[in-house]
């Protein structure tokens, strides 16, 4: 009976180590919430997050909208990490504002949250956010236009084709940086539709899709059929516009195309002569340096910090073109290509 008492009391031991054991190796759990599941720059980021993940030991939760916009599946996605006692995670907001409250009920909770390429409102509402110069990469875009068309700049004809009607912080930066390139007055830094230029066409959403880019350009075709340049807030909203393009009789090159991203098919269709230039960004890059961060935060309890003289840490943005224009730095598709993703 004694023996029976020892054995069952070594067997009791030897499960609890187990369970110690186990607790003590446990990996970190991490997230990655993205806006779509299938977008290629959000693809592209899912992977340099699984990769760093990987290498640095951590257990990944990655999670994504139905749409762009779904702000109730971000919710969801955060509460899931809170109950599942992640250490932190990195979010491309779906709506910038409405997130927020979610985001404070997980910092309290001593997450830590880290914001991607569509910079909260307010900005200070997360940990840190590592995310390409969206201002900068339009005013690119913006400038490298303007000097294409020269003296034609000032009679312009101009095509916006947006993102959301809810205007997220990537959307009106991107859109309000281009006209600052292309010398554009802004009105509202936090809004664009209220500008008074007579260039601008008007403002049409494209829900960052082909098809939504097609259609927006239909539509602002018939507002002005005389338009000469097409400003897109990224690489498949540019693929749609030029299919109306296309379809109109207007893919001669007398519209000027640009975007943001630097996709490999954005990249391709420089090459090809359908975008004249798109500045393009790193999502790989800022999706695995939020996971060493959070890798850091869990071990040190220390935070990232900004890059100099700016309130967030800037992956960087390059022209991609391959008609350059003096005074505005640029790469060529070739260079591109080397470094673009999708």
């Amino acid at each position: 009976m004694a023996r029976f008492k020892f054995l069952k009391a070594v067997a009791t031991g030897l499960v609890l180590y187990g369970a110690m054991a186990s607790t003590s190796y446990a990996a970190d759990i991490v997230g990655l919430i993205t806006k779509t599941e299938g977008n290629p720059f959000f693809v592209k980021m899912r992977e340099g997050a699984q990769a760093k993940a990987k290498e640095l030991g951590l257990d990944l939760r990655t999670f994504a909208g139905k749409f762009d916009g779904d702000n109730d599946s971000q919710v969801a996605a955060i509460e899931n990490l809170i109950s599942a006692g992640a250490k932190g995670f990195a979010i491309v907001p779906s709506d910038s504002a409405a997130i927020v409250p979610t985001i404070k009920k997980a910092r309290d909770a001593g997450l830590l949250v880290i914001d991607l390429d569509t910079p909260t409102e307010p900005m200070d509402a997360v940990d840190a956010t590592f995310a390409t110069d969206n201002f900068k990469a339009g005013e690119l875009i913006g400038e490298w236009a303007k000097g294409t068309l020269g003296d034609k700049a000032k009679d312009a004809k101009i095509a916006f084709l947006d993102l959301a009607t809810n205007q997220p912080s990537v959307d009106y930066l991107r859109d309000q940086g281009f006209m600052k390139g292309f010398g554009i007055d802004i009105k509202d830094p936090k809004k664009y539709g209220d500008e008074d230029d007579a260039r601008i066409c008007g403002h049409e959403m494209t829900g960052g899709a082909e098809d939504g880019g097609r259609t927006a350009m239909e539509t602002l075709l018939q507002k002005c059929p005389d338009v000469n340049v097409m400003y897109t807030i990224n690489e498949p909203a540019a693929a749609g516009g030029y299919q109306a393009l296309k379809a109109a009789g207007k893919d001669d090159g007398s519209v000027l195309i640009v975007s943001i991203d630097g996709g490999c098919p954005g990249v391709k269709n420089v090459a090809d002569g359908v975008i004249g230039a798109t500045s393009q960004q790193y999502p790989l890059k800022m999706a695995a340096m939020a996971m060493e961060a959070i890798a850091k935060f869990s071990k040190t309890g220390e935070k990232p910090k900004p890059t100099e003289g700016q309130q967030f840490t800037d992956t960087g943005a390059t022209l991609v073109t391959d008609k350059p224009v003096a005074g505005v730095k640029s790469i060529d598709s070739k260079e591109g290509a080397k470094l673009c993703w999708g």
